[in-house]
């Protein structure tokens, strides 16, 4: 089970570097989903480093098991609000892909880190 639990949460991980960065360095596409979605810069840039703090959580999981619940916890949390972000701008359904896929991945982190705890 163990093993599930490190190539989830390693997926997990990339994908919120992936997210969180350009948020954090007020890249100008994610400075435009920014705009989109009614957010300021500044909040859209914490909101990227709350994602890199979640990767932060995930990895220390690894090795102490109840900050991977918590991160996974709280990425879940973060997908559920671009979810809403996502269906409030009017987005089509592919675009709420990648933060259900996000939020699915983040639930199978939680039920293998807890099970293999």
């Amino acid at each position: 089970m163990f093993i599930a639990t490190v190539v989830l949460t390693a997926l997990l991980a990339l994908g919120f570097v992936g997210a969180g960065l350009p948020k954090a360095l007020a890249q100008p596409a994610a400075m435009s989903d920014a705009e989109r979605f009614g957010y300021p810069v500044r909040a859209f840039r914490y909101i990227g480093l709350l994602e890199l703090g979640g990767v932060a959580g995930l990895i220390v999981g690894l090795w102490y098991w109840p900050v991977g619940v918590v991160a996974a916890a709280g990425l879940l949390l973060v997908c559920g609000g671009a979810l809403r972000a996502h269906l409030r701008a009017g987005d089509a359904p592919k675009a709420l892909a990648p933060a259900a896929l996000f939020g699915v991945t983040a639930v199978a982190v939680l039920i293998t880190r807890i099970a293999s705890s």
